[in-house]
């Protein structure tokens, strides 16, 4: 999920937030305010009631935050590269660059979120207790109350057996511990998500009907995210079992058309970008090592009288890591995001373009993989 606000690093982790964070932290100020503190200390001015409805909410985001790094933090125990994390609307997404070792390491990411929401939510109404214990003014301790309420039921809520919440990820752990393959593991925990997501989705609207619009509303949005994002990983996992064993070469478009850095944009599409079925070209320097990459869309665009334009003006520059040697893992590749139009990578060795990897490649592989799957086994 892509960043709005970059908060810094912690840990070495980028951390960042979503635009939606503000939706949820505006929603649940509100509820403190207007709901939940009114209730607890009808004494308290209005002003301390929002004051303290505000730090619940940074309080609640910062036990979301916590729950993603306790992912983070013990992936990186196990090996695993954390790329970042990001806070939004209906929590937070520890992204990992990489996978589990095995099952006990997965099984160990997997629970530590819900563990850190369970350890919050004592904290959090214990600390409460000994408040109003204390005599301390309901108007502190009722948000200390409502979070320990909250993150219990976010503890409760992640251990749901179904990708992509983390019950799905102890699911297929322990599924891969008994079957001893990760892939079929997988699988399990996607079709799970998919239908724990759909019978949220049609919980939602029944309650809705018969109880309360905006909590049906909001439970068949949980179920749609649900649903969309166990598809999304079904589709990553079956690309996975497709790339199994395959190389860079084995799933590159070979010795595509491309252009040189210095070689003028005009002359380039007169001659070679008209005339080929590519809407994006390598761009290659004098010792014919990729450096960039140019779009048909770019190339559409410049005017007939700018003739000074050279690919290398107009093209993307591609990073170290966009240029792959042959025998490079295709996994590896598909992991990525295209850089300049539908372009993954540009595939090289002793400076010489072999090939490119596109989102086109990527998809005619899946294509083939679920046309071989489909075929009846021969003797």
């Amino acid at each position: 999920m892509k960043q709005t606000f970059k908060l810094g690093t912690i840990l070495g982790i980028p951390v960042g937030m979503h635009w939606s964070v503000l939706v949820i932290m505006a929603l649940i100020t509100d509820i403190l305010a207007r709901a939940v503190l009114p209730a607890a200390d009808p004494a308290a001015s209005a002003g301390t009631r929002w004051t303290a409805a505000v730090i619940g909410a940074v309080l609640f985001l910062a036990s979301l935050a916590a729950h993603e790094f306790a992912h983070a933090l013990v992936a990186r125990r196990h090996g695993v590269r954390v790329g970042s994390v990001t806070l939004w609307m209906l929590g937070g997404i520890a992204e990992l660059d990489g996978d589990p070792p095995d099952a006990r390491a997965d099984l160990r990411i997997a629970g530590a979120g819900p563990l850190t929401s369970a350890a919050a939510a004592a904290v959090f109404t214990g600390t409460a207790a000994a408040g109003t214990a204390l005599g301390v003014a309901p108007v502190a301790t009722a948000p200390l109350g409502w979070l320990g309420a909250a993150n219990a039921l976010i503890a409760v809520f992640n251990l749901l057996p179904g990708a992509p919440l983390d019950g799905g990820r102890i699911l297929r752990a322990v599924l891969w511990r008994r079957r001893g393959a990760r892939l079929s593991a997988s699988r399990a925990a996607d079709r799970a998500g998919a239908t724990l997501g759909h019978a949220m989705i049609g919980g939602g609207l029944v309650v809705m009907l018969l109880v309360s619009w905006f909590d049906g509303l909001w439970l068949a949005l949980v179920g749609w995210f649900i649903a969309g994002s166990a598809r999304a990983e079904e589709r990553w996992t079956d690309l996975r079992a497709a790339a199994d064993g395959l190389r860079a070469a084995d799933i590159m478009t070979p010795y595509p058309d491309h252009g040189w850095s210095w070689q003028p944009a005009g002359v380039f599409i007169e001659s070679v970008a008209v005339r080929s079925r590519q809407s994006v070209f390598p761009v290659l320097d004098v010792t014919g090592d990729p450096v960039g990459a140019v779009t048909a869309d770019r190339l559409s665009r410049v005017p007939s009288r700018d003739v000074g334009a050279t690919l290398g003006d107009l093209g993307v520059p591609l990073p170290s890591d966009r240029v792959a040697g042959p025998g490079i893992p295709a996994v590896t590749l598909l992991q990525m995001k295209p850089i300049a139009g539908d372009l993954l990578a540009v595939v090289a060795a002793d400076h010489r373009l072999l090939g490119m990897v596109t989102t086109a490649d990527v998809q005619r592989l899946l294509r083939h993989h679920r046309l071989r799957q489909s075929r009846p086994a021969t003797a």
